[in-house]
């Protein structure tokens, strides 16, 4: 009888241990789209959400300038809020982004690119901002979310930003 009960008190013990787990949240890409921009709205100062506009939507009149700058295309992403800077004294970019299926490398190239031409732009010129470009931060987020903080304090934005998103 003991050595029948071994296997079944394996089995809801194993069952018990999952029933723990609290069951993920999915967001549909709008929800997404809107912790993204909330998210980092609360990571930067009223200044900057005064003058750097955040870009959530193809439609936005903006939009295309934005991606082309990022090097990223509407349709490799499934939710996104994407900052620039628009001029090119200051080296500030921030980007979340869902990428669609199989559209992670292509994302995540297109940001490093960014970086890259930011990093270009203000060696010779304007040491500090090289400086920023030179510590942006990309890292794919747990979630799937592809992360680009280039920004004066970027450790404590993309901090910020990330347990927002992680929170979630």
């Amino acid at each position: 009888m003991k050595k029948r009960m071994i296997p079944l008190l394996l089995s809801l013990s194993l069952l018990c241990g999952c029933a723990g787990k609290p069951a993920e949240k999915t967001l549909t890409p709008e929800e997404r789209t809107q912790l993204y921009q909330t998210a980092i709205e609360s990571a930067r100062d009223e200044e900057t959400n005064q003058t750097v506009g955040i870009i959530t939507s193809a439609d936005d009149e903006l939009a295309e300038i934005v991606f082309e700058l990022l090097d990223v295309k509407a349709e490799d992403m499934t939710a996104y809020a994407l900052a620039v800077s628009p001029v090119n004294i200051k080296a500030y970019g921030v980007a979340a982004i869902f990428p669609a299926a199989g559209k992670e490398d292509a994302v995540r190239d297109g940001l490093g690119e960014f970086i890259d031409r930011q990093k270009e732009s203000f060696q010779q010129y304007l040491a500090d901002q090289y400086d920023i470009a030179r510590e942006a931060r990309l890292e794919t987020l747990e979630d799937g979310t592809v992360l680009l903080v280039m920004c004066e304090n970027q450790d404590a934005v993309f901090d910020s930003i990330r347990d927002a998103i992680e929170q979630a």
